[in-house]
């Protein structure tokens, strides 16, 4: 037994507080969560999770990815049933990948096809963190865009996993029963910090589009304001 959860935690600290530390997680974080903004990170997770889940599936039977390999933790459907509410039926013909997402998707297809090993810490990094964190930012993002029932999150939901808790210990056992070298475990986790990066990169491009919409509404308030002072 190695021990690379521990090591994939401590290794990604200070990457995990600095994505934490984003504008656009920050925002969300305090429950303020533009529509508009929220649509396109899903539709770019949704890309995302489409290379991911391909090149796990493609790799599955690596002596190294079969330890990890949880058909369960799949979100690209439960993406699919949201981008379905936030665009309607013909969800397919409105989204479009990130220039941000581009750099993410070909990095995960590229070590899908020379590298599987390390497609070991793009899973840790997304699927611990919405096992970890999930069911708080569910009810964050359903309070802010005042959403009925379980309509547009069902990313947050795994239908197919009893016990969350419970899982992420068997996910850390699994991860601990990889026949590593140190050598390996040290590029997994530099992997890892490439992954928390890799998804800054992507909220940051939201952040833009965030603080338009908040200037513009700024601009909108002074406006209002002044027409009331001079009518």
């Amino acid at each position: 037994m190695n021990n690379l959860a521990q090591e994939l935690r401590e290794g990604t600290t200070k990457s995990h507080s600095m994505a934490e530390n984003v504008t656009f997680v920050k925002s969300f974080l305090s429950g303020v969560i533009d529509k508009k903004a929220y649509r396109t990170l899903v539709a770019n997770l949704y890309f995302v999770y489409s290379a991911i889940e391909e090149e796990m599936y493609n790799n599955r039977m690596n002596p190294m990815i079969n330890h990890i390999f949880f058909p369960e933790l799949n979100r690209k459907e439960s993406l699919e049933k949201d981008l379905e509410f936030y665009y309607g039926p013909n969800w397919p013909d409105q989204i479009q990948s990130s220039p941000a997402t581009d750099i993410y998707i070909q990095r995960i297809h590229n070590i899908g096809r020379n590298q599987p090993e390390l497609l070991i810490a793009h899973a840790y990094t997304r699927y611990l963190g919405d096992l970890s964190g999930g069911q708080i930012l569910k009810k964050i993002a359903q309070n802010a865009m005042n959403l009925q029932g379980e309509a547009g999150t069902a990313f947050y939901n795994f239908d197919l996993i009893e016990n969350e808790q419970v899982f992420k210990n068997t996910y850390r056992e699994a991860l601990n029963s990889i026949p590593v070298s140190k050598e390996a475990t040290e590029k997994i986790v530099a992997e890892a910090n490439i992954a928390f990066t890799l998804n800054m990169k992507i909220f940051e491009e939201l952040n833009s589009s965030f603080l338009k919409i908040m200037t513009m509404l700024s601009l909108n308030a002074i406006k209002n304001l002044r027409d009331k002072i001079l009518n």
